[in-house]
């Protein structure tokens, strides 16, 4: 019995930073073109995903809320930007140090890419659009931390 308990203590605690380190990425990150945050967080399937929780230029030409009006589905063109989720179904693979399997929506065309974000240092993110499940296929972009929210 103590040999368990003390392999799962062992057990635990190895795993501790491998959680940290997935974690990392939580927050609030201002898009590389500076016209938006995005914050991260963990969804109940443990997955990570990101909404737009600002806007510089919320409103519209005539002053509505700006809404998701590339979209391909039509019925969802009249969903607000702020509050759309952008990023989908990511999940951290510590052995690369990087978020991956998940995708990115882009409201400006109305296209989704799969993606893959890295951390380089604690407050720049890399995160790599890609299509047809090549990597070499994409562009990336770099996000920067933010302590809060913009008002």
């Amino acid at each position: 019995m103590k040999k368990q308990l003390l392999l799962l203590a062992m057990a635990m605690f190895i795993s501790l930073p491998i959680w940290a380190q997935a974690d990392a990425l939580l927050g609030i990150w201002l898009t590389e073109e500076k016209n938006s945050q995005v914050e991260i967080t963990k969804a109940p399937n443990g997955q990570f995903i990101g909404r737009i929780v600002w806007l510089n230029e919320p409103l519209d030409e005539d002053g509505k809320p700006k809404t998701d009006k590339e979209n391909p589905t039509a019925s969802q063109r009249n969903q607000r930007l702020l509050g759309l989720q952008i990023l989908k179904g990511f999940t951290y693979d510590a052995n690369k140090k990087e978020w991956s399997g998940g995708t990115i929506y882009d409201p400006d065309n109305g296209k989704t890419y799969s993606a893959f974000m890295k951390l380089d240092g604690n407050n720049t993110m890399v995160l790599r659009g890609y299509v047809m499940g090549m990597r070499m296929l994409g562009r990336n972009s770099t996000w920067t931390r933010e302590r809060a929210k913009r008002e």
